[in-house]
């Protein structure tokens, strides 16, 4: 039976209504009594804004047609419950790449635009939002509309990064982006601590497309934040044969002693020193560069039953140096090493939605078991250092910020609210609104 729980697994469900998107031009389907709605499409979003306990949720699986593609130009159009996966299995062998993508592929078209998901390569092509060019709309009032940036625009700006709050996307247009080959020409940098992070993603972020970096959440002194900066363009170069993909399931939740600090500290100085040299260039298949997780099917599972907290913050550049420093300081002071921590650059895009997260600046995603209480004081202590400096939070990723913390990370908020519809909500927006 499918779960239509969080990625993270917290908090956990008691109950939700499940109803059935079943067509782009269908009523809305909603309950017979006064319980809100909310779209769900493949459970992807780490924390409490994809779900709603106690209410109904709109599953969007049905939805998953592609409605027209123009070759000239790459602009395709397609239902809300189509997966990236999809997208990329029909077009990448016709030259086409998706203009922005997350780490993972099992994500809906929909959710993506909900989401206004970011890459690897925000600090050239800016989120995905940016490449919508318009999308279908229904209300609980029974209305459907077609939102872009000249028709119904305070709506399509709400919606994108509205967290699936304005009402249930039905179908969207994008623009694809181009491709010669489905391999990139890539450049690994091993970088000794933030000092030299910061060197290198000045040199690399003019040159390649896109960027990231895996941080050690282990060390100190000075090799605090020692990684592995990963850099790509797609080639004009290929390769006779496509490398085998295996997708393993991880077999079971995992006990929770599993993810200790010495089973970390250890699999980060292995994975660190896997490469041996200062620079490693190569010819890499995009499914291992973009969605090295995809390989490990529930991948979640490995932080047990009681799920584990994503925290992914934004903060400027001007004094994101520092601040850095002191959280990575902080985690290793506490014993608290994230498995999964992945550092990267927002270039100065403009985000075309109201609540969407990317602003200019270093971003920081970090992943940490749920030991209950200790786990949720130790994060209230990065959030002032975040908001400290300016920085904000990713409510995709978040299963427990404050109120006060969701208004400072959201100053468009009360340009937002009146495009909720009136029977949408989330556990995520009913908590940080307060309005359990």
């Amino acid at each position: 039976m499918k779960r239509y729980e969080s990625w993270g697994k917290y908090p956990p469900i008691s109950h939700q209504q499940v109803l059935q998107a079943l067509s782009p031009t269908s009523l809305l389907p909603l309950p017979e009594d006064d319980s809100s709605v909310l779209p769900y499409g493949l459970g992807r979003s780490y924390g409490d804004s994809c779900i709603n306990n106690g209410n109904a949720i709109i599953e969007t699986s049905a939805l998953s047609n592609f409605i027209s593609f123009d070759p000239s130009t790459g602009v395709l159009a397609a239902e809300s419950g189509v997966s990236l996966a999809s997208i990329l299995q029909v077009f990448i062998p016709r030259g086409w790449f998706l203009p922005v993508s997350p780490g993972t592929k099992f994500v809906t078209l929909g959710g993506a635009i909900a989401n206004d998901i970011h890459g690897k390569n925000h600090h050239r092509a800016g989120t995905f939002g940016c490449h919508v060019n318009k999308f279908g709309l229904v209300r609980s009032d029974g209305s459907h509309l077609t939102c872009s940036p000249t028709e119904n625009a305070g709506l399509f700006k709400a919606t994108i990064g509205g967290l699936g709050l304005t009402g249930l996307i039905t179908w969207a247009e994008i623009q694809l982006t181009p491709i010669k080959s489905p391999y990139l020409d890539t450049k690994t940098v091993k970088f000794r601590n933030l000092d030299e992070f910061v060197e290198v993603s000045k040199a690399l972020d003019p040159i390649y497309d896109y960027n990231v970096s895996w941080v050690d959440c282990t060390t100190e002194g000075d090799q605090l934040g020692r990684g592995l900066f990963m850099a790509g363009n797609f080639s004009s170069q290929t390769k006779n044969k496509k490398p085998a993909t295996i997708s393993l399931p991880f077999p079971c939740e995992a006990p929770t002693w599993l993810l200790n600090t010495y089973f970390i500290q250890a699999f980060n100085t292995l994975y660190y020193n896997k490469q041996l040299s200062h620079t490693v260039e190569g010819l890499t298949h995009y499914e291992p560069f973009f969605y090295p997780l995809d390989s490990i099917l529930h991948w979640n599972r490995m932080y047990g039953k009681r799920g584990f907290f994503q925290y992914q913050f934004v903060i400027p550049f001007e004094e994101g140096a520092r601040a850095l420093k002191e959280i990575f300081s902080r985690i290793t002071r506490s014993k608290r090493a994230s498995f999964l921590a992945v550092l990267k650059t927002f270039g100065n895009f403009q985000s075309p939605g109201m609540l969407s997260f990317p602003r200019e600046g270093f971003t920081l995603a970090l992943d940490f078991p749920n030991d209950g209480q200790p786990t949720l004081d130790f994060l209230n202590e990065l959030d002032t250092i975040v908001f400290g400096v300016g920085g904000s939070l990713y409510p995709a990723k978040d299963a427990r910020m404050s109120p006060e913390s969701f208004i400072k990370s959201h100053p468009r908020l009360a340009e937002f609210e009146p495009h909720i519809d009136p029977r949408f909500s989330s556990s995520l927006w009913r908590r940080v609104r307060r309005k359990e």
